[in-house]
């Protein structure tokens, strides 16, 4: 059963993809973000969900869908969810490979039907290869791309969260890449399949530290480089409150700005990109940010050219008073949450209600609005 409807809302879709239809195969992590993304942005996006799914109308994920709970092991749903696909612009599941077609719901059977659709898949391996039937994680995917090879301390990597593999490596490149998709089919009147596997992504957001390895400025090993935790530039650092400040002064101006107001005269910082000489100048550092409060170091470097910031949690990023002035979070049914990103000056996103739905309502609607 579903939630409890919530409130109606009046707010119309006002965002970039307004009048896009995009069915979403219900699932979790990136594709319920990348059907979040789409539908504040404008998209009307309905939710296939299993009959019985308890599905959250106050989900952060969820917010701006047209809910439908059907079986889909029923034939007649099936037909049903044809139909429904014979008027949508886009597709999105997230299933393994091969459990869409034995549904009768591949991209041969669809696109038949309806030429111009993109059908995204998102998975964690793709849709071939030898670990295409593989379950796996996040941090399974990201970890044979080398991106977490290059994460955290010396001692060990550090699963980065799941930023780099479900969000960044996954969500992202679908929702880019079923954009690219319909923008073409806007011009060729075809669809296409798009499949986004979240080691793809994550490895295509390692292309900068290879070309850095190809020009002999990065070097394989944890805490050995400018941005990963060695360069004493560019880090973290305790306070004497026991909470931490960022340091991001790779530029030499910026460096500057750093030695000038961390009172760092001593002649060894000249060497600012010795890396025989970092791990003497972060111990350096290490004693000097302990020395005042993180509230102090604030007020000292906050707002200068330094590139610093404090380290805050979830539930301090929200008061900041830069993510306050823009309205970064919002809040709804009492849960705090990131507002629409990006932003659009003409067509703005929105969020707006989840709502649950009938098919054949949905169907009708679509036929009519074609």
């Amino acid at each position: 059963m579903l939630d409890k409807p919530a409130p109606q809302s009046q707010l119309r879709a006002t965002g970039p993809l307004a009048g896009f239809r995009i069915v979403e195969f219900a699932g979790i992590g990136p594709g319920p973000f990348a059907c979040m993304m789409l539908a504040d942005m404008g998209a009307e996006v309905v939710t296939l969900d299993r009959v019985g799914a308890k599905k959250s109308l106050k989900s952060v994920a969820g917010r701006g869908r047209k809910i439908v709970e059907l079986d889909l092991k029923d034939k007649a749903a099936i037909a049903q969810v044809l139909d429904l696909l014979a008027g949508a612009d886009a597709l999105i599941e997230g299933f393994r490979p091969g459990v869409m077609e034995r549904l009768g719901l591949g991209p041969d059977v669809v696109r038949a039907r309806n030429p111009k659709l993109v059908y995204g898949r998102m998975t964690g391996w793709g849709q071939e290869g030898p670990l295409a039937n593989a379950a796996g994680h996040d941090i399974n995917y990201i970890s044979i791309t080398g991106a977490l090879a290059s994460i955290g301390p010396k001692e060990r990597p550090v699963p980065p969260l799941n930023l780099v593999g479900d969000f960044g490596g996954g969500a992202l490149y679908i929702v880019v890449g079923v954009l690219a998709a319909l923008l073409e089919a806007s011009k060729s009147g075809k669809g296409q399949v798009v499949d986004a596997a979240m080691c793809d992504g994550a490895a295509s957001l390692m292309s900068m530290f290879f070309d850095m390895t190809a020009i002999g400025r990065w070097v394989e090993g944890r805490e050995n480089n400018f941005i990963d935790g060695g360069a004493h530039f560019y880090g973290v650092y305790e306070c004497s409150c026991g909470n931490f400040v960022s340091v991001g002064s790779i530029e030499p101006q910026f460096y500057a700005l750093l030695r000038q107001h961390a009172g760092l005269s001593e002649e060894c910082f000249d060497a600012q990109m010795d890396r025989k000489a970092w791990p003497q100048l972060r111990e350096k550092l290490v004693k000097i940010f302990k020395s005042k409060t993180r509230e102090d170091w604030c007020k000292i470097m906050e707002g200068t050219d330094i590139c610093f910031a404090p380290i805050l949690t979830m539930a301090e990023a929200p008061k900041h008073p830069h993510m306050a002035a823009r309205n970064v979070f919002v809040e709804r049914h009492g849960v705090t949450q990131p507002a629409p990103a990006p932003r659009f000056s003409r067509t703005p996103s929105a969020i707006r209600e989840p709502e649950v739905a009938e098919i054949g309502a949905l169907v009708s609607a679509w036929k009519a609005g074609r």
